[in-house]
């Protein structure tokens, strides 16, 4: 045998811990659990759960038959739920409806927390679903929104929402200086546990259309822009101050959103801040996801799961999902 002679093989051959799917899972470097999973859910105070047109799949749940709704997601073993309330009638200037201890997100709380204690419940800080523009803050004659004055609301929204057992605040505004006031509000007022989420990094995105026809904002906000306030999807040096300022007034957790487009956002806040980090695949992610598998263009399973596998390389702790449903079952399955 002339071994010696021959052409040399390479001694690395990448290939080698591909071979056999007991390998390829030996090596996996990231990994999806049911826990990393957050559900969102639209609440509504309809007799009948209403299907949203724009996310096949998804519905309005009515307060009425929440419970059973909450049991199937506990009974898949996701422990947090963002809660967002659908259609509210009582829409005013002065979004009074937003910190109402009666309010359908009120009760909707106490209701979860009587039947289901240990389920993470996590709840929005924003009032487009009150205001008669649509907007995520109070404004002006002249259609200006008026920061100041919106996280008044917001800190009585806050406060509302840890009175009725909410676990963990989600503001989602991006008014300036919402998580020092909101922070120092809910100390005073004996809740220094309440978890503060902030959507510390949330863009003006063209991808939030189908929440908009979810909550029912879309009517009121018609044509009007949210750019004065949400980011700018050209920017990310200004993603890291952002969440920066909210980490030093007290924010415990940061949110990306939205997902998939904003990957280099999420790797660089997770490897500069080392803090929990959420990252939200929003409404318009999941509609493009679902309308590619119905026109049968992809594989629906494959494509979520490669999106979520993208989030944990990229560093999220925790993905809110309108899919966790179906991955959750996947993953016990």
């Amino acid at each position: 045998m002339t071994i010696i002679n021959r052409a040399p093989f390479p001694l690395t051959r990448m290939r080698r811990l591909r071979n056999h799917a007991f390998l390829r899972e030996l090596v996996q470097e990231h990994q999806v659990l049911i826990t990393d999973l957050a559900y969102p859910m639209f609440i509504t105070e309809a007799k009948a759960p209403e299907p949203i047109v724009t996310m096949p799949g998804t519905s309005r749940i009515p307060l009425s038959q929440l419970k059973e709704e909450v049991g199937k997601i506990v009974d898949l073993g996701i422990r947090l739920i963002a809660l967002f309330p659908a259609a509210q009638s009582e829409k005013s200037k002065d979004a009074k409806a937003a910190y109402d201890p009666e309010g359908l997100i009120q009760r909707a709380i106490r209701l979860i927390k009587q039947s289901y204690p240990d389920l993470g419940v996590m709840t929005d800080g924003a009032l487009d679903p009150y205001t008669l523009t649509g907007q995520d803050g109070l404004t002006d004659e002249k259609g200006r929104i008026l920061n100041d004055e919106t996280l008044e609301v917001l800190v009585l929204q806050g406060l509302s929402h840890a009175k009725a057992g909410s676990d963990i605040f989600a503001p989602s505004d991006m008014m300036d200086g919402r998580m020092g006031v909101l922070r120092k509000a809910l100390e005073s007022a004996g809740y220094p546990d309440m978890v503060l989420l902030a959507y510390a990094a949330k863009y003006a995105s063209s991808f939030y259309g189908p929440f908009r026809d979810a909550v029912g904002s879309a009517l009121h906000l018609g044509k009007s822009s949210k750019a004065t306030y949400q980011m700018n999807p050209a920017n990310s040096d200004e993603a890291l101050h952002e969440v920066a300022l909210d980490l030093q007034e007290g924010a415990d957790m940061v949110m990306i959103k939205p997902g998939l487009p904003y990957l280099d956002i999420l790797f660089r806040v997770k490897t500069t801040f080392q803090v929990p980090t959420v990252v939200y695949q929003v409404s318009g992610e999941y509609a493009m996801i679902k309308a590619a598998s119905l026109a049968g263009a992809l594989d629906e399973r494959a494509a979520v799961m490669e999106t979520l596998l993208a989030f944990k390389r990229a560093g999220a702790d925790i993905i809110i999902t309108y899919f966790a449903k179906e991955i959750a079952q996947w993953l016990k399955h």
